[in-house]
């Protein structure tokens, strides 16, 4: 059945997904991870639904013991087959067998979708939401006077509250280049991925969280990172830190080409093809795929345009390596063939 989710709340009304999100003792961590490896489209669906998650865990504020029972009945009600008696035990909801907290946290969520309402709604109440279309970047500038650039597909939400002493939050999704102002109050700037915690005060760094993966660039100043576990690692300008399966790895990056995407280029230097299809479906929403595995290895090393689609395509066809064609919407990429 999880195949055919395509929506945040088909997520959302999956105990098993809130489980495995949450790390519940009965969670299947290894049927989730099966499910999102290698489909970007569902890495993105995940992202989306734990940002709903957090964005709802913005401010909690204890709740009378009445409106929760309310909201449960509500959201009971609003979930086929919810009371029936004669479902197993588990499939009647994770309210049976996960914290009571927790679970209002994800009813809080479905409330408001089945309100109609959309995330920006929500975040209307409780902040900010600044988001970028496919082949878009586009540079804003945060209540305190922060600069970010948003890369193509990247969207970032900031609590309303940036009152004089107290913490800076911002969620991020995709890709951002944060020049964080300081304060006389030396207040923390905290960027929240799905994963980890950026701390500064005030510094240069560029992030990336999609697919479960994320990556750190400091450029300037001095940022600790944090996990989930609690465990920090302090970065020193020019480091890179990718963060991947619960595990940080420092590596030696080019940032030239790291941060090409900020005067919308792709800077490719021996990246293999399933690198480049995968960044080129997450900046433009479409279906750019190989056409034979055997070549996902292959690389490429060429600057492409970020901002125009079809000139990027044309130039992949002018390579003598690879020639791009089109098939029914989707658009793929196969090894040119010479005959001898």
């Amino acid at each position: 059945m999880i195949e055919t989710y395509n929506e945040p709340e088909d997520l959302l009304v999956d105990e098993s997904f809130l489980a495995w999100h949450f790390k519940l003792p009965d969670a299947e961590p290894q049927r989730w991870e099966s499910w999102i490896s290698g489909h970007p489209d569902r890495a993105r669906l995940v992202q989306q639904a734990i940002l709903l998650l957090d964005t709802t865990r913005l401010s909690e504020k204890p709740l009378p013991m009445q409106q929760i029972a309310s909201a449960e009945e509500r959201l009971l009600q609003a979930i086929p087959n919810a009371h029936d008696k004669t479902l197993p035990g588990r499939r009647r909801g994770l309210l049976l067998v996960a914290n009571r907290r927790r679970w209002m946290v994800a009813a809080a969520v479905l409330v408001l979708l089945g309100a109609g309402l959309i995330y920006t709604g929500v975040t209307r109440s409780r902040g900010t939401s600044i988001s970028t279309t496919f082949g878009e970047v586009a540079s804003r500038q945060l209540p305190d006077g922060t600069e970010v650039m948003l890369d193509a597909n990247s969207r970032i939400h900031y609590a309303g509250d940036w009152s004089e002493g107290k913490d800076r939050e911002v969620w991020m999704d995709g890709e951002a280049f944060f020049h964080v102002r300081k304060t006389p109050e030396h207040s923390r700037f905290i960027v929240h991925l799905t994963h980890m915690d950026v701390i500064v005060t005030g510094t240069r760094f560029n992030v990336i969280n999609r697919h479960g993966i994320e990556n750190i660039l400091l450029e300037e100043g001095k940022v600790i990172l944090r996990n989930k576990k609690g465990e920090q690692l302090p970065l020193t300008p020019g480091e890179f830190v990718s963060f991947n399966e619960d595990l940080w790895q420092k590596k030696t990056v080019q940032p030239d080409s790291l941060m090409a995407w900020k005067e919308q280029k792709l800077v490719f230097n021996g990246t293999p093809l399933r690198e480049l299809v995968t960044l080129v479906n997450d900046h433009y929403d479409v279906h750019l795929q190989l056409a034979d595995s055997s070549i996902a290895d292959s690389t490429i090393s060429a600057i492409l345009p970020n901002n125009n689609l079809e000139v990027l395509l044309q130039a992949l066809d002018a390579t003598a390596e690879y020639q791009v064609t089109r098939d029914n919407g989707n658009i793929i990429i196969s090894s040119r063939h010479y005959s001898r």
